[in-house]
């Protein structure tokens, strides 16, 4: 019992320590995984990480079972193009071109076969948790790329369920020959053992819809008698008692565990208990499916890999090459431009943690051959431990190239000239320039991104390319005869050189400056902005009021409290701003402008509670009062 606490004391304490170390170089915490278990692999033996991988295995299931509750009907519906198109493709094209490599080294066509599926596969964690480490998610090509990992995870449940149907012969009658020794010390249950194949298919089919109906109109009752306890631990209880029937229903019958928590995960997508499922389980999903990693890292076996070095790197750059090749034609198919093309190339040239899954399951189930199995796991694991050189590669190499080009563009010709010049069009510039032009005043609009202005082209916004803060593209766009420059740039410094600039040079021209905080608002007012604005400010007072609605406040009284609130916090802006101004110490700063906030705040608090009904917010905000006998209803 003793040894079993210090093997799990390391294990944790190698995860302790790689992964946070991993995470602070930008490898991800699969590769910290992979080398704690790497590192800790001599350490605690072969026999030890054998055993414990069949218990670090249930965090695949846990992953699948959430994977499940992700595919709502309707995603998938909405993703079908990208995900039958992309996916189907890349995972048919690899593996295709695999197993004919396999076969042309005279492997055997089941073999070759099941390489190629594995190898098909790339890594949904490395690659998501990277995306959102750089802010790729939302590129088209992190859209594109999702839509292919998606479909691969998709693709892994079918597999399970083909792979056992390319058993080698030979593999089987060892592995039953080994069965009938095991079976004389040690009794499996089993419900198909026996069984006629008629029967058997039989069996499996009633498993299959009893996880099906009964996890549709059994799991809905259940939650909600169990939630009607209102104790949390009984519901994590519940939770994972799902999971682990529904695994070791599928293990009784012959099936994988993965593949019927997969299904129990699809059939209840649309439960409202989904969210809550995925609280409870995703903590104990991490924590398995790392110390899975950990496992797959403490089995490399160093001895295979020094007698077959040169077999593992070859075998290696030649799969990344392959699964390189066919996502840069299919990203030329499906019209991928630019860099989002390269991003979408050698973010899924690897292969996935998926593969040490399968490879396990084919050894389990006599599809391949044990020193076959080995070396492949060699080559899943290098690839992967490859793969944040590749996205430094895109970092380093492919993206500047492709802003150097962009940057090499010239600056459009102005063509035209308005009272208002816009500088910057995101999300903000947007919605201040449709505004001005339906209210009939002409504007000129430049933003120095060469998407977002062909963007606007298309939906037929007249804008143009070219950088706002310089002096001669803001003199092409008739600065000198504009009434007023509006700034929604996204640097914030270059936001205050800009008004700095014009305010110098243009004194007549009126600023008006959009802030990302309380210190670039100040910031801007010192550089000379006539008005400015924060970018969420009025969104959060008007959530702030919907709140207090919510809330059971009379939407009246909501209205005026958000006044009230927005005119107190006018009156002390130039006093907030003299106290920014006019102290050079950050600490001393500090405590006087907390100083002034907490006064602040006790006038909000003092006017929030007075009885007055305000008439300047009535004016101010345009409010038509209900008639006075149902005011009456709500005075305080």
């Amino acid at each position: 019992m003793t040894g079993y606490f210090i093997d799990a004391f390391i294990y944790l304490c190698a995860a302790v320590i790689a992964v946070p170390l991993a995470k602070r170089f930008g490898l991800g915490s699969v590769l910290g995984y992979l080398v704690a278990g790497v590192v800790i692999g001599p350490i605690v033996g072969s026999e030890n990480t054998n055993s414990l991988q069949h218990f670090a295995e249930f965090g695949v299931v846990m992953m699948l079972f959430l994977v499940g509750l992700e595919l709502e009907p309707k995603k998938l519906w909405e993703m079908r193009n990208r995900l039958m198109g992309l996916g189907g493709l890349q995972i048919g094209l690899t593996t295709a071109i695999i197993t004919a490599g396999g076969l042309f080294f005279d492997l055997g066509w089941t073999v070759a076969l099941t390489i190629g599926l594995i190898f098909a596969l790339s890594s949904t964690a490395i690659v998501l948790q990277t995306f959102n480490e750089k802010n790729l998610t939302k590129t088209e090509g992190g859209n594109n790329a999702f839509s292919v990992l998606l479909f691969q995870d998709i693709a892994v449940i079918p597999m399970l369920a083909l792979l056992p149907l390319l058993a080698l012969p030979e593999l089987v009658a060892q592995a039953q020959h080994a069965t009938a020794q095991a079976a004389e010390h040690h009794e499996e249950l089993s419900l198909v053992a026996g069984l006629p194949g008629w029967a058997y298919a039989g069996v499996l089919l009633l498993a299959i819809g009893f996880v099906g109906v009964g996890g549709h109109y059994l799991s809905r009752p259940l939650f909600r008698y169990v939630a009607s306890s209102g104790l949390r631990e009984i519901f994590v209880a519940t939770s994972l008692m799902l999971v682990i029937g529904i695994a070791a229903l599928m293990s009784l019958v012959g099936l994988s565990p993965a593949l019927g928590a997969f299904l129990a995960g699809v059939v209840l997508a649309n439960s409202e208990f989904r969210h809550e499922l995925e609280s409870n389980i995703e903590p104990f999903k991490g924590l398995l499916l790392g110390l899975f990693f950990i496992t797959v890292g403490a089995g490399i076996d160093f001895v295979i890999l020094g007698e077959n070095l040169l077999v593992v790197i070859a075998l290696t750059l030649a799969v990344m090459f392959i699964k390189a090749l066919v996502l840069y034609v299919l990203a030329l198919i499906f019209k991928i431009k630019n860099s989002d093309r390269w991003l979408f190339t050698l973010s899924l040239a690897q292969a996935g943690e998926f593969g040490f899954v399968l490879l396990s399951f084919t050894v389990q189930n006599n599809i391949l051959p044990g020193d076959i199995a080995k070396i492949l796991l060699l080559v899943v694991a290098l690839s992967m431990f490859l793969t944040p050189a590749l996205f430094i590669f895109f970092d380093k190499v492919i993206l500047p190239k492709f802003e150097q080009t962009e940057n090499q563009r010239e600056a459009d010709e102005i063509t035209h000239q308005g009272s208002v010049i816009i500088a910057g069009v995101g999300r903000f510039g947007q919605m201040v320039n449709r505004f001005l032009r339906a209210n009939k005043i002409e504007t000129v609009v430049l933003d120095s991104q060469v998407s977002q202005v062909d963007n606007l082209k298309k939906i037929n916004v007249q804008s143009y390319y070219g950088d706002a803060t310089q002096p001669d593209l803001l003199h092409t766009a008739g600065i000198s005869k504009a009434a007023m420059l509006v700034i929604a740039i996204d640097n914030k410094e270059a936001a205050i050189e800009l008004t700095k600039y014009v305010k110098h040079t243009y004194p007549k021209v009126k600023i008006f400056a959009r802030a990302f905080d309380r210190g670039h608002h100040f910031e801007l007012k010192h550089a000379g902005a006539d008005f400015i604005v924060s970018e969420t400010y009025h969104s959060a007072l008007e959530l702030g009021k919907e709140a207090l609605i919510s809330m059971g406040v009379h939407p009246y009284k909501a209205e005026q409290k958000k006044a009230t609130l927005r005119r107190l916090e006018l009156s002390y802006k130039d006093s907030l701003f003299d106290l920014w101004r006019n102290n050079t110490e950050d600490s001393k700063y500090s405590i006087h402008f907390r100083e002034l906030f907490i006064e602040l705040e006790n006038a909000i608090a003092k006017a929030m509670k007075s009885e007055n009904v305000d008439e300047q917010a009535k004016v101010e905000r345009g409010w038509t009062p209900p008639p006075k006998n149902y005011l009456d209803d709500f005075k305080d």
